[in-house]
């Protein structure tokens, strides 16, 4: 195979991360959850203890849990993943994300330093759309945060019942765990679902036949009589009282069905009644915003009438910075998304995934996912010369590779953190509308040099005697950089020096892995307590008051921490309801 096709192929390569064939195609079966209704089904006007925005990651385990001593609306703008296959089967892994219709689950943006992005549109949130992979957050993030470890520990206990499994070890993912300990990333620690220096096994939602279970299967711990979950609720505006109050209390909100009709939900009498936003990174900052919260003169901008002037509502977003090196295989590998995660002591995290054919062998079609030119994803061509001409030759040159161009797999480095941090704005007053959101990859120069850290030790892995197997002798590892370097992932132009210099090549080739925060952070935006500053019965409870990203990846941290505020706030409406 010559090195033009390869270099396309490294194209369909990265699409295995989020479109691939799996060995079952099977469909999990449906809850019969009673209380999830459509929002059309809702009354104009209704009366709960607690109202949560949004059926996500955080959100699902909120309400399972609040449900069982008080009565919760649940809203979430989305539709459910079951009976889905696009979601629930790995075997279709990315096909939700390359689907830009407006019903797909997932929403596509792009943010201000030209990398493409998704965020969730469906019950489960990001848990419907990631690569699977489980792991809690380090100790230590555990005690800088503040949490109670003790209620910790139970909390990620509770999640796992339902939703994490041991993956299993195949040949190209056992090389790349072998290459890791070889390479000097240690101790290898086994299967643990702990975070802890060195390289381990970790924990997946994929059971062991290739089936997705999300946050919204924690909806299974819910009281029905106390829950009702409405779908396609497209939540406009949170509701405050401030005549006669020292500071604005919150106390109901407005939403749309899929009709666009109009409805309200408020929050009954009680002291402990509250509104709970759980609208993820960039929904949460945003509805912030269009609710009067928010930096004064923006709100003003865009005719919303300021409640609370807060001006660090937006700002503090991150986005973990991801590169990969592709790596064609001489010999077939597995399908695998992630299994393997060499934790460093320099602040990069080592990730692998492969596949016989990325791109999807006979008879479905060579569709590269989220990675697609049909979708406009070409870095090597400024935005403004994507013509439908430039599109076009890049799809029927990527048809006519050879099915080996799509064999092999990738090792990714994700920096820990990062240090960087950018701001959300308001685009409209739709809550549908992305806002706009700039993330500063690379900003700041330690986060580029844990990416230079990240790479220099994946090519230490291609090159051990561990992975050897995988590799193509004739294949420097200056060549896979090359060849890397040249794939359309994001929408920033390439330099000369790519492949000779690691600071350039991790600038040129930075992507999103989907670990996006910040926006709403605590101490800032809200307390400790998650509470909203300057505001009565309202928090935020969801990774936009992350500072940094919890452990390798974050759903685990995300569903625990929903289940885990769930229990603290129960706990305090309880104590309340005994003093009386």
């Amino acid at each position: 195979m010559d090195l033009g096709c390869l270099r396309l192929s490294f194209v369909a390569t990265l699409a295995t991360f989020l479109f691939f064939h799996y060995f079952c195609a099977c469909q999990k079966a449906a809850p019969n959850y009673s209380f999830m209704h459509n929002a059309t089904a809702a009354q104009p006007v209704s009366y709960y203890d607690y109202i949560i925005i949004g059926g996500g990651t955080a959100g699902c385990p909120l309400a399972a849990t609040l449900s069982q001593n008080a009565s919760v609306l649940l809203l979430e703008r989305g539709g459910s993943p079951y009976g889905n296959p696009n979601i629930t089967n790995l075997g279709s892994f990315g096909a939700a994300l390359s689907d830009l219709s407006s019903t797909s689950p997932s929403q596509r943006f792009i943010s201000e330093d030209g990398v493409i992005n998704s965020r969730a549109r469906v019950l489960g949130g990001g848990s419907c759309l990631n690569a699977g992979f489980y792991t809690r957050a380090a100790p230590y993030y555990v005690r800088e945060v503040g949490w109670d470890e003790r209620l910790v520990n139970e909390s990620y206990q509770w999640v796992e019942k339902v939703v994490a499994f041991e993956p299993p070890m195949r040949q190209w993912q056992s090389a790349v765990r072998d290459g890791l300990v070889e390479v000097g990333v240690l101790p290898y620690n086994g299967f643990t679902y702990d975070h802890m220096y060195g390289t381990k096994i970790g924990g997946t939602i994929f059971d062991q036949n290739g089936q997705r279970h999300t946050a919204a299967d924690l909806l299974e711990y819910a009281n029905p009589n106390g829950l009702t979950l409405l779908k396609h609720a497209s939540v406009h505006k949170v509701l405050f009282r401030i005549k006669g109050k020292a500071r604005p209390q919150a106390h109901g909100v407005v939403f749309r069905d899929a009709t666009g009709a109009k409805h309200r939900a408020y929050l009954k009498n009680g002291p402990k009644n509250e509104i709970i936003v759980s609208a993820g990174a960039l929904g949460s900052p945003q509805l912030l915003m269009l609710s009067g919260v928010g930096p004064a003169d923006h709100l003003k901008a865009h005719n919303i009438t300021v409640v609370l002037d807060q001006p660090l509502v937006g700002q503090g977003m991150s986005d973990n910075p991801m590169n990969a090196i592709f790596v064609p295989s001489p010999v077939p590998v597995e399908v695998s998304l992630i299994q393997v995660v060499g934790i460093t002591q320099f602040g990069s995290y080592i990730e692998a995934a492969s596949g016989e054919n990325f791109a999807g062998g006979s008879p479905s079609p060579r569709d590269y996912g989220m990675f697609s030119p049909k979708i406009g994803q070409l870095s090597k061509v400024p935005p403004k010369q994507r013509t439908p001409e430039a599109i076009a030759e890049a799809i029927e040159n990527m048809k006519a590779l050879d099915d080996p161009a799509f064999r092999g797999g990738f090792i990714l480095e994700k920096v820990m953190g990062p240090v960087s941090t950018g701001h959300l704005e308001l685009r409209t007053r739709n809550p549908n509308d992305n806002p706009s959101v700039t993330f500063n990859y690379f900003k700041e120069p330690e986060d580029l040099q844990r990416c230079v850290q990240g790479i220099s030790t994946i090519e230490k892995i291609i090159e051990s005697k561990s992975f050897s197997k995988f590799k193509y002798e004739s294949m420097s590892v200056p060549t896979l950089v090359n060849m890397t370097a040249s794939a359309p992932v994001n929408l920033l132009p390439r330099h000369s020096n790519t492949s000779t210099s690691l600071e350039q090549f991790c600038r040129d080739t930075v992507m999103t892995i989907w670990h996006y925060h910040g926006g709403c952070q605590v101490g800032k935006v809200v307390d400790h307590d998650y509470k909203v500053l300057g505001v009565d019965a309202l928090r935020v409870i969801d990774g936009s008051t992350f500072y940094y990203s919890p452990g390798t990846n974050p759903q685990a941290t995300v569903m625990m921490l929903g289940r885990y505020m769930g229990v603290r706030i129960l706990s305090e409406r309880l104590a309340s309801n005994d003093s009386k």
